[in-house]
């Protein structure tokens, strides 16, 4: 019982590390399958002494030690209780994408989509693509949720427009030099990279979030003023998206309606109408 009771509290240490120290930033992808690993075992313990009275007690009064003297050393620790170990997993990437120096090359390895040849042989857990497949589960959610309505944008770039908000948020919260966040968007755009047709309904999905505070509507605003910077993103989302879409999110935000009704002005000055073209074309209409 020793054993199991340092482990479970190893890796509640492990989750504080992956939500507040930098130290995340020299992880590769076999600490975080080792990390994953640690997690699955915490889920393990939950499994197996939820509906044991006295060794449940025993692990609570471990957490509340180790959750004391984190509070102790990181005050913005957040503590994790019992029920939390049933979900450490979920726990862990989320403390992990909300750190801000958590690489990108990480990020991109918990985002992958297709399978690597290259995946790690060990004991430990197999991570890549994690989140993607979170993503396919909440975007089911979302259809079922959605039965008589799905949104414009798809369920998948719903859910990955929602994620963006959530991290662009956290990013713009820990750090007042908003590098960070423009650094952040544009590896967002870097690996959407020749795929802008994904790119721009998440975007759009992330403008079109349910703005329910002050933060979440700051997020949106600074969204708003980078894809203005990205000349080649705003002007690929209004020619791509449908006019629906794009009238939404005209409704919604000022600093879209203004720029894409500049946009359409400067598609206007630079029409030309050939008389001998359309002549040929409605010859070719009328045969």
């Amino acid at each position: 019982m020793e054993a199991v009771l340092r482990n479970v509290a190893c890796t509640v240490e492990l989750l504080a590390v992956a939500a507040h120290s930098g130290v995340v930033s020299q992880w590769d992808e076999q600490t975080v399958s080792r990390a994953f690993h640690w997690a699955t075992y915490c889920e393990h313990i939950y499994i197996r002494f939820h509906s044991n009275p006295v060794i449940r007690g025993v692990l609570e009064k471990q957490l509340q030690l180790t959750n004391h003297s984190l509070k102790e050393a990181l005050p913005e620790y957040n503590e994790v209780s019992f029920w939390d170990l049933g979900r450490c997993q979920n726990l862990l990437l989320l403390w992990m994408l909300n750190n801000s120096a958590l690489p990108i090359s990480i990020m991109k390895m918990l985002f992958e989509t297709r399978v690597s040849a290259n995946n790690i042989n060990s004991d430990y857990e197999d991570v890549r693509g994690l989140c993607s497949q979170l993503i396919q589960c909440r975007s089911a959610c979302k259809v079922l949720h959605h039965l008589l309505g799905l949104p414009t944008v798809g369920a998948e770039a719903q859910v990955q427009g929602e994620m963006l908000m959530e991290r662009l948020g956290f990013v713009l919260s820990q750090n007042g030099d908003s590098r960070w966040a423009e650094d952040f968007l544009s590896s967002v755009l870097q690996e959407f990279e020749g795929a802008a047709q994904h790119l721009c309904p998440v975007i759009a999905a992330a403008l079109l979030t349910t703005t329910d505070s002050a933060a979440q509507t700051a997020s949106q605003n600074f969204l708003l003023d980078w894809l203005q910077s990205q000349h080649g993103v705003l002007q690929h989302m209004c020619s791509a998206l449908p006019s629906k879409l794009l009238a939404d999110l005209a409704k919604k935000h000022q600093k879209f309606r203004d720029a894409f009704c500049k946009l359409l002005k400067k598609w206007a000055s630079e029409m030309e109408y050939r008389i001998n073209e359309g002549r040929k074309r409605r010859m070719s209409c009328r045969h």
